[in-house]
């Protein structure tokens, strides 16, 4: 059952957003930091790596050992981040899960010290001649570099990658929020922590805590635990997606593959933001979001031409992908195939239990965000980076509400940008 008065409480401090969730739901509290900055060359793959690096280490905590042990010590908190894009943004995520103090007998200020330890996480590293430490810096360096490697050597998200590379080549969502392998040998503690005081003092700060608490104790905690420089509040700007109809580029690229990778990127024109949004989330499903849907059907079990074959959505970018696994001699079979499913969808041939199936599929998807508090707060999140604000409830309702029409005229808006296809070396 789906709680419809779960609604974010908001406040500020000098530098944070905070977002609050009063529940007794859960048994501990889920803290989440977001920390976004625009993609760019110069400033992609130093971001990605400062996160690493303040894993390491504080200054109350100068020992990874000593970090590792104060989560132990907090009843086996949680702490740990991801790196991601979101539309044109890069998002650092710092996540804390730790025991609510009534689960533990004789616990107390449990909160705080979970908001003290990532306070000292984010804005009091480890510094050694008032820079990051060498030992820190280059370790995870290496680290970031086998990250970045691992896609390469994973021939299908290797693939992936290409085609939004390819297809946005001239934006700044073509970089990996992981950031560019050859910007990482370069990177000095000196520059990194430079750049860790501009990213800190100029990024939008997001805040979120879910659990048995008030907005009014986590300002006062937060404010005693995280001490940032600067003044004023950060803001994501949404920005309009904006597409001129050309002929779809063809970017087939040579590499030691036994299996072809094509991919395609298509233009949606609508966003997070906008009113069809829940119309292209049904589209998606329906075309190549689950096991019933066209692509899946199609081209996989009835013609047999792919090992798998999928699509995924974008709505913070407006980008939709079409991932499959082929036999390399059916690349123009299985392109041709894609495209009538694409046409299929246009020309509003969506059968009634491809639309039932699809409902079901989004709409247990969505409630189940309810079971999880870290499901609820990246949800939330969507509203602060498109400064659009939807509740589960409400994208659901809007959901059942997209029928045919609404599906085909979201189909109408989606043009075809890049095909992308990895084959083998010739000869091979």
């Amino acid at each position: 059952m789906l709680l419809e008065h779960q609604t974010f409480q908001r406040d500020q401090t000098d530098r944070i957003r905070l977002h609050v969730l009063p529940s007794d739901r859960f048994k501990t509290y889920a803290i989440s930091a977001y920390i976004g900055t625009t993609l760019t060359e110069e400033n992609v793959t130093p971001t990605a790596l400062t996160p690493f690096v303040l894993r390491r280490g504080t200054e109350k905590l100068p020992e990874t050992r000593a970090f590792r042990e104060k989560l132990d010590d907090l009843y086996g908190a949680g702490f740990g981040f991801d790196i991601y894009k979101r539309g044109d943004y890069q998002i650092a995520q710092f996540r804390m899960d730790i025991i609510e103090d009534s689960y533990v007998s004789g616990a107390s200020g449990l909160l705080r010290e979970g908001l003290q330890f990532l306070g000292d996480a984010l804005t009091g590293p480890l510094l050694e001649n008032g820079v990051f430490s060498t030992k820190y810096v280059d370790a995870e360096k290496r680290t970031l570099q086998k990250k970045i490697e691992s896609i390469i050597n994973d021939k299908i998200r290797y693939a992936a990658e290409r085609c939004l590379e390819e297809m946005c080549r001239n934006e700044p969502y073509r970089f990996h929020p992981l950031g560019r392998l050859q910007a990482i040998e370069g990177l000095t503690p000196e520059s990194l922590y430079a750049h860790y005081l501009k990213w800190l003092g100029e990024s939008p700060i997001d805040l979120y805590v879910v659990g048995n608490t008030t907005m009014q104790e986590v300002k006062a905690l937060v404010q005693e635990a995280f001490h940032l420089t600067g003044s004023g509040l950060a803001a994501y700007r949404s920005e309009a997606v904006h597409r001129t109809s050309v002929e779809p580029r063809t970017v087939v690229e040579q590499l030691e593959v036994s299996q072809g990778k094509l991919n395609m990127g298509l233009r949606t024109g609508t966003t997070y933001a906008d009113p069809d949004y829940a119309a292209l989330l049904v589209y998606n499903g329906i075309l190549g979001g689950y096991p019933h849907s066209k692509l899946f059907t199609n081209v996989r079990e009835k013609a047999s031409l792919a090992y798998y074959a999928a699509s995924r959505l974008d709505g913070h970018k407006g980008i939709l992908t079409i991932q499959s696994g082929i036999e390399i001699a059916n690349y123009e079979k299985a392109v041709a195939i894609i495209h009538e499913q694409l046409e299929a969808m246009r020309a509003g041939q969506i059968s009634d239990l491809e639309y039932s199936q699809t409902l079901a599929m989004i709409r247990n998807q969505l409630k189940e965000m309810n079971d999880s508090a870290f499901e609820l707060i990246s949800f939330d999140f969507n509203s602060i980076l498109t400064g659009h604000e939807r509740t589960v409830p409400e994208l659901i309702a809007q959901v059942e509400q997209s029928d045919s029409a609404a599906i085909q005229a979201v189909a109408g808006k989606v043009q075809l940008d890049t095909i992308y296809f990895l084959t083998s070396r010739k000869g091979e």
